[in-house]
This record gives C-alpha cells, sequence and structure tokens, in this order.
C-alpha cells in the first residue's frame, strides 16, 4: 500500500481554533447589549467619595449617595469629546429635577471651569479626582461614565459612554422608573 497519508495533529490545528473563535463570536453577540461593558458593582453600595473638592463648586461628599433619594454620578473630562455629545441631555435631566453629581476626572482645573462656563452647570455638587484613583475604585474605564444610585447608596447601573436621548430612554429611564415605584 503505497502512498497512505497520515494526518498531522498540526493539520487539525486551524479549523479547530477557528471553530473556537466562531462560537465565542457567536455567544458573545448573544448578549443583550453587546456593547456594554459590566460592572461588578451592580447591587453593591457605590464606593466612597475620595476626590477633592472641584474649585468653586459645592462639594461632592459621599453623604449624599445614602440620603433616600435616586441620582446619577458622572464622571466627566474637559478633554472628553463624548461629554459634550451628552452634556444636553445632562443639562435637561438637571432641569428636571435629577440630583446630578459630577467627577472630574484627569483633568486641569483651568479646562474643567472653562467647559462648563461654555456649556452650562448641570451639577448639585462636584469633586476632582486629578490623579483618576476614586475612577480606579468606581471602575471607570473612561469618561464619560455614568452610575444611576438608588436611595441606599447602590449602584443599581453604569452607563460606559455618553448618555445620549437613546441611551436615556432605553437603559436609564426604565431603571429610574424602577426605583421611584420601589421595585
Amino acid at each position: 500500500m503505497e502512498g497512505k497519508r497520515r494526518l498531522s495533529p498540526m493539520m487539525l490545528l486551524p479549523p479547530v481554533i477557528f471553530l473556537g473563535l466562531a462560537a465565542m463570536f457567536y455567544f458573545g453577540m448573544q448578549r443583550e447589549n453587546p456593547d456594554e461593558l459590566p460592572t461588578a458593582l451592580a447591587g453593591k453600595p457605590a464606593p466612597e467619595v475620595t476626590a477633592v473638592p472641584m474649585e468653586g463648586a459645592p462639594a461632592f461628599t459621599t453623604a449624599p449617595l445614602r440620603d433616600g433619594e435616586m441620582k446619577l454620578v458622572n464622571f466627566w473630562a474637559s478633554w472628553c469629546a463624548p461629554c459634550r455629545v451628552e452634556h444636553p441631555t445632562l443639562e435637561a435631566l438637571a432641569a428636571e429635577g435629577i440630583p446630578l453629581y459630577g467627577v472630574n476626572y484627569k483633568d486641569k482645573p483651568r479646562n474643567a471651569r472653562a467647559f462648563l462656563a461654555e456649556l452650562g452647570n448641570p451639577y448639585d455638587a462636584m469633586a476632582a479626582d486629578r490623579e483618576g484613583r476614586m475612577g480606579l475604585e468606581w471602575g471607570v474605564y473612561g469618561t464619560p461614565e455614568t452610575f444611576l444610585i438608588d436611595g441606599e447608596g447602590r449602584i443599581v447601573t453604569r452607563i460606559a459612554g455618553p448618555v445620549t436621548q437613546r441611551i436615556l430612554e432605553q437603559r436609564l429611564r426604565p431603571e429610574m422608573e424602577r426605583i421611584q415605584s420601589g421595585g
């Protein structure tokens, strides 16, 4: 018997790798929102506010996180283009009376003040996280990131990226309504 070739195990490796990657992509795309970055803090108490008060603004401390009211904590920066995109939505939420606390993230004070002077200040109080330490404790990947906090100070959800009208209506409002209804 001449020429019967044996398959090398190395020849099977590319198809096996391909099938493994295809399965991983398929199951990854079955998530409800594939763009959403999950947070390990959902359902847990919000970390302490460790950033310093932002000059010229009411100081954001840990106390309001557990004051019985639902609120939003928004990490933002003047150098962040998506922060400009979400700013009108934040202004509208503040006009509705939703408590909004800002954490200026890895920014220069002068630039942060100029940003708010230009676009308006939707925040009830602010802190400055110059080194990014508070952001690390909160699990921030980048700016903007917004956390919905219930009245007991627990993180309900996190929005990684700008809070647009679509995100507000599809993700935040349903959660806010659930909190307000006691659910």
